[in-house]
């Protein structure tokens, strides 16, 4: 075996506190206690972050495409059944959607606010899963004619329930021998959505597909066809044939492009976060060394007597990176225990913390989705125990190597 069971019972004997002792074992309590904290705090916050981008990936590529064709306001897309058809047809493809996307003004009798609205058919909202949830409270039955169904957000903004009515007011109106007329009509609310993510939920508004041709004006025509695919790793494949096969009238862009700034700031955030957070593990390393440091100082008589009974350095050196390391494996584990523990259950600790403190702890406004999000990477989580282990092992080299040193006479000589 690596260790002799000799060496094992003395390294755990002077693990164990004295009296005498005592600030010796609280300098190890401390060092144990953060390097659990650390882990635990490092697994937590790097899955919060990790789940925060899988959460808010999925949520933008649950109601927008991988891919969005634009029609310029002058070329609609008249003919999109035949290319919606085409680019289904495509392998690698898995939706293709067609849509108007304009942005408008909302009013209704208790206030106004600007909007975007999106025509869409009943049938294509229900083909992706987060607007199908989004809608589990909306009977797409009447998803027809004159209606519109709001962001719950936005509904509390205007003031309106269901059966309520509002006026969509559109700059670009009809051209007049007057000049240019906005248009503005009035739907009926037949109920609201909630797609868990705030920036959809207060400001989009859903209306039917034909609905929004009459109110723009586009007869039988769209302005944006959105294309989700199968693997997301085939998006540059993809998009140069869909570039080719479009005209130069429209514009292709990806997710990437629309979201390519918050998503490179949540990276860069992640990665300092990781940086900083390691900090903890190395200043309770350094808590390792000092409390290592103190114990081969105290332990330097009963040392000597081991040397005079025929333990050697190597012995004496293993017998105090034991020590070390067991403080480290012990407050890693703990650490793995209790970051993966709270990462299961982080929802629920941040409702209980909101409650007791009754203040909102992850605001949506701010945070863009309705609830805490936490994805536990088992690559990360092993990441951390290796780099963990060895800043441990690494603080126990020197405290051990200072005790193997030791001479019987020396040691004995100023006992």
């Amino acid at each position: 075996m690596l260790f002799s069971k000799f060496e094992r019972l003395t390294a755990w004997r002077y693990l164990r506190a004295k009296r005498k002792e005592g600030f010796i074992s609280v300098i190890t309590g401390f060092a144990f206690t953060g390097i659990a904290l650390g882990v635990a705090t490092l697994i937590i916050v790097m899955s919060v972050m990790n789940g925060f981008k899988a959460e808010l990936l999925n949520r933008i590529l649950g109601i927008n495409g991988h891919i969005s064709i634009v029609a310029s306001p002058e070329f609609p897309f008249n003919n999109y059944k035949k290319a919606v058809a085409d680019l289904q047809n495509i392998d690698g493809i898995d939706l293709a959607i067609p849509m108007i996307e304009k942005q408008l003004l909302v009013s209704s009798s208790r206030g106004a606010e600007g909007a975007m609205v999106r025509g869409i058919t009943a049938e294509d909202i229900l083909k992706k899963k987060v607007m199908r949830d989004g809608f589990a409270k909306v009977d797409t039955n009447f998803f027809n004619d004159d209606v519109v169904v709001l962001g719950y957000k936005l509904a509390q903004k205007l003031g309106v329930y269901v059966d309520d009515e509002i006026t969509l007011i559109s700059p670009n109106g009809k051209v007049t021998a007057f000049g240019s007329v906005p248009r503005i009509k009035s739907y009926r609310v037949i109920g609201t959505f909630d797609m868990g993510m705030h920036e959809y939920d207060s400001n989009f508004i859903f209306m039917p597909l034909p609905a929004a041709q009459k109110y723009f004006g586009l007869q039988d025509a769209v302005s944006v066809i959105d294309v989700s695919l199968k693997n997301d790793k085939q998006l540059p494949q993809l998009r140069a044939i869909i570039e080719k096969s479009v005209s130069l009238d429209a514009y292709v862009y990806d997710w990437k492009q629309t979201n390519s700034a918050f998503f490179n700031a949540i990276d860069v955030e992640r990665n300092v976060m990781f940086l900083i957070l390691t900090l903890i593990i190395l200043v309770a390393a350094f808590n390792i060394i000092t409390g290592l440091i103190m114990l081969v100082k105290d332990k330097s008589r009963d040392v000597a007597v081991l040397r005079t009974m025929g333990a050697t350095k190597a012995m004496i050196m293993r017998i105090f990176f034991m020590d070390g390391a067991f403080i480290g494996v012990v407050g890693t584990s703990l650490g793995v225990f209790i970051g993966l523990l709270f990462c299961h259950n982080i929802e629920n600790i941040r409702q209980f913390l909101q409650n007791m403190s009754g203040r909102e702890l992850f605001s949506s406004e701010i945070y863009f989705l309705s609830h805490l999000p936490a994805k536990v990477d088992n690559g990360e989580v092993l990441s951390v125990v290796i780099v963990t282990l060895i800043l441990c092992f690494l603080a126990t080299i020197y405290p051990a190597y200072r005790a193997s040193k030791f001479e019987p006479a020396e040691a004995l000589r100023y006992e």
